[in-house]
């Protein structure tokens, strides 16, 4: 239980926090060098549906998840749903100030959680025609009068099928890059014009192109230095007690996209926003992929990444229960005991607090 001493303390920090970020902060800066931030993400199964919201995190997931691994986490990703609402998530970018934390937002413009279809309404030729623009305007207008720093992205992952903002459900090669850029570039420009400089914009790729071809790179997806702030990238192990691919290694995933990255943005920092593993793979421990991937990270192998968010989640994927995908670290003891001992061996490399400096 918290004394009122702590109480005190954590009405003080979320003050200071308020008058610095009203007075000049306007973005995350890079950790000193060497360190990396510690991003949160969670999200559980709902019994009966095929996945989850992607928002369901709250304080108590936060402080529970902090407390068991003993590190503090610098900002809470979560997903913004339009088929749910299109007004800016101020209720929880609000509680995620008031604890400490950056809000990472996915803008997330689809009609429905399911994947590998082609978008009906939220599409890239509405976007492009402008169908979205007014309410694209409020919610930059609440995010400019929410103040403080928020990361954000759009068009998560667009070298990977399963979402409806991929080349391949646009028009294909060549043309589907192309209206992807062009949809991206349309909501920056829109939302910057409307003076949310609190914005930091994020592009996030996947680690390998599906389908895998030439003009599906996501090379051919970058928007323009001007148009991010920094870069993002996933990479998992397998995603399903029964997946048989993916088996690879973390390091074996990163290395492949970590120079094309370098390469498309030199200087740019990147995060490694989403990486996760099954906890029960047949094969993969995940335990084990954890403390390979932990061990790569804190030794520098990757210098321009500045941070790491594991995806804690859970979904069912058919209705047999032991199909189904479990990915939070908190639900196997193996894989606990790694974080926390990582966290501990280099608690020097793990930057638990966002610095913020001004444009």
């Amino acid at each position: 239980m918290r004394t009122s001493k702590h109480l005190s303390s954590a009405i003080v920090l979320a003050l200071a926090l308020s008058i610095s970020f009203a007075q000049s902060a306007e973005h995350i800066a890079p950790p000193p060098a060497r360190k990396l931030y510690h991003g949160f993400y969670y999200d559980a199964a709902i019994a009966g549906a095929d996945d989850v919201t992607e928002h369901d995190v709250t304080k108590e997931d936060v402080r529970r998840y902090e407390d068991t691994l003993g590190k503090k986490t610098a900002w809470i990703y979560f997903s913004d749903n339009w088929f749910e609402s299109r007004a800016f998530p101020n209720e929880m970018c609000t509680w995620i100030r008031r604890v400490g934390k950056v809000p990472y937002i996915r803008l997330m413009l689809r009609s429905d959680l399911d994947q590998n279809h082609s978008e009906k309404f939220f599409s890239l030729p509405n976007i492009l025609a402008g169908k979205f623009d007014a309410d694209l305007k409020c919610w930059a207008d609440a995010a400019k009068a929410f103040g403080a720093p928020i990361m954000i992205e759009w068009g998560t992952e667009p070298n990977g099928n399963w979402f409806a903002w991929n080349g391949k459900w646009n028009g294909g090669p060549g043309e589907g890059p192309r209206r992807y850029i062009a949809a991206y570039q349309h909501i920056v420009d829109l939302m910057r014009s409307e003076g949310a400089d609190n914005l930091q914009w994020i592009w996030h790729v996947n680690w390998f192109d599906e389908p895998e071809a030439k003009w599906n790179r996501f090379e051919n997806y970058f928007p323009g230095e001007s148009y991010c702030d920094w870069l993002a990238v996933s990479v998992y192990g397998p995603l399903t007690p029964r997946a048989t691919d993916g088996l690879e290694s973390f390091r074996y995933k990163l290395d492949k996209a970590y120079p094309r990255l370098t390469t498309l943005a030199p200087g740019k920092p990147i995060i490694l926003a989403e990486f996760g593993c099954d906890l029960h793979h047949r094969k993969v421990s995940a335990a084990k992929w954890a403390k390979a991937a932990f061990a790569d990270l804190f030794s520098g192998r990757w210098p321009i990444i500045v941070g790491f968010c594991w995806w804690n989640e859970s979904w069912e994927n058919d209705n047999y229960k032991k199909h189904n995908t479990d990915m939070i670290v908190l639900h196997d003891g193996d894989l606990m005991r790694v974080f926390r001992d990582e966290f501990a061996q280099h608690a020097d490399k793990i930057q638990e607090t966002a610095i913020f400096a001004s444009r």
